[in-house]
């Protein structure tokens, strides 16, 4: 069938009145109401964005669209912010998240992580007129990064990655100053503005930044990447049949090469997997 996306805004989403607390129901519910309502973000390109038919694109969009096909329902797009999506506790509000979120041992406390769909390297980059060559060289500077996400907590050099198969990694800088952003775009904004104007640096995720840099943003990257992080689909905590099934879809877009496919679209590379 054809699946339909229908985008609700943030200040749409904040009116809307939290259901009663839900558990063990999200797959009974997703699949009677014929429809499976995920979060994303709408600056987080090539993953998420709004094109230019404002319409929500990007490859967490594309896997969130065939999960919803082999599920045989309607998909539905809401974007709370970043911080909302990860204190977990929905109340129904949206079923999954498909936004490339890092399956961290303090996340896991309140979301379920049942299927890891690809791998991205993290990393660092400075403005073009910057004279930083080396990784050793941003600590001291001020760096911009996502508030919450695991790129802060590499900063605060307390991230703990909760998943088979990472691998190991260092703390390789000390942040004179970690600046939090809504979202890695409006950091990289800042870091356009020019070299240590607002910030010195920023850390993402590669594929994020070589998009930036697509679309005219005067960065380059520096050094190897400071880790590289496993991004799972995310569910509210309570039903462990919907996780089973989200496992079971996920698992078989692996085995038949439709996420190596969707990814090789949007990254030109497959991040499927560990190299």
């Amino acid at each position: 069938m054809k699946t339909s996306v229908r985008l609700l805004g943030s200040a749409v989403l904040a009116l809307l009145v939290a259901t009663p607390g839900i558990a063990g129901e999200t797959l009974d519910r997703v699949m009677s109401e014929g429809k499976l309502v995920m979060s994303s973000d709408p600056a987080y390109p090539p993953q998420s964005f709004l094109n230019d038919a404002n319409e929500m694109d990007g490859f967490d969009i594309d896997v969130g669209k065939e999960v919803a096909k082999r599920l045989g329902v309607e998909l539905e797009i809401v974007t709370p912010s970043w911080d909302i999506i990860t204190a977990g506790r929905w109340n129904g509000r949206w079923d999954v998240s498909i936004g490339s979120m890092t399956p961290t041992a303090q996340r896991a406390q309140v979301l379920g992580f049942p299927a890891i769909y690809y791998y991205v390297p993290a990393a660092f980059a400075v403005h073009n007129d910057s004279a930083v060559s080396s990784i050793a060289e941003l600590s001291g500077k001020t760096i911009g990064v996502c508030g919450g996400c695991t790129y802060d907590a590499y900063l605060q050099k307390n991230l703990v990655i909760d998943a088979e198969g990472v691998p190991a990694f260092d703390y390789q800088v000390t942040a004179g100053e970690i600046r939090t952003y809504d979202t890695d775009t409006s950091a990289y904004d800042d870091l356009r503005i020019g070299d240590g104007k607002r910030l010195d640096a920023v850390m993402s995720a590669m594929p994020t930044i070589l998009e930036a840099q697509k679309n005219n943003y005067p960065m380059k990257i520096v050094g190897d990447p400071a880790f590289y992080e496993p991004l799972a689909v995310a569910t509210d905590k309570g039903d462990e049949a919907f996780d089973a099934k989200i496992a079971e879809v996920v698992q078989a877009m692996h085995d038949d090469g439709t996420l190596t496919a969707l990814s090789e679209k949007w990254f030109g590379v497959d991040y499927t997997s560990v190299k």
